[in-house]
């Protein structure tokens, strides 16, 4: 058997793990200790990012003809991929993070939703929010004026409803004209 012929599944496998993929980020982990390489793959694994080493022959053929091709530039060095269908920003984020405990972790070059970025890219994509984190944020910021509102119309009801509140200015000046009896007409 010829070694191509070996090395096809795993071309394959690369081709079917990046098909359909949110995100792919080259990571350059050499000098990582094997306790930081399981805490990494453990962080990522909850995040649901798959994290693998491949060839980087391999992983160029796999790339090639794909939107991850602009990446094959970033294939020097010992390399790994993470690779998120769901989450666009979560590999970014985790090895960011990670990284700074950890510096022989590098974020070398990424596809993020079709877009290939470059090391200075993958670092801004980094600082974005996940996606849980965007939605409470936007329901905190929406639910602080109905909050407010609500104690509102809370203070009102402890008042003894809408009645007992003392008018505005300009609505007890209306109130007034209205209450005051109609001048009768002058006689001839």
């Amino acid at each position: 058997m010829a070694k191509i012929e070996l090395k096809q599944p795993i071309v394959e496998e690369i081709a079917a793990t990046v098909k359909d993929a949110a995100t792919v980020v080259i990571v350059s982990y050499s000098g990582i200790t094997v306790a930081q390489d399981t805490q990494l793959r453990k962080q990522l694994r909850e995040a649901g990012v798959t994290y693998k080493v491949y060839k980087n022959t391999l992983m160029t053929r796999a790339f090639k003809g794909t939107a991850f091709e602009g990446l094959t530039d970033s294939l020097k060095g010992t390399n790994a991929i993470a690779v998120c269908k769901d989450d666009a920003t979560a590999p970014a984020r985790i090895l960011s993070k990670f990284a700074k405990d950890c510096p022989a972790i590098q974020l070398k070059a990424g596809v993020v939703e079709g877009i290939v970025y470059d090391e200075k890219g993958m670092a801004e994509i980094a600082k974005i929010p996940s996606r849980d984190e965007l939605i409470s944020k936007f329901l905190g910021s929406i639910q602080s004026p109905i909050t407010n509102f609500a104690r509102v119309l809370n203070q009102i009801a402890e008042k003894g409803g809408a009645g007992a509140c003392e008018p505005a200015p300009k609505e007890a000046a209306e109130n007034a004209e209205e209450a005051a009896p109609a001048e009768a007409p002058a006689a001839e």
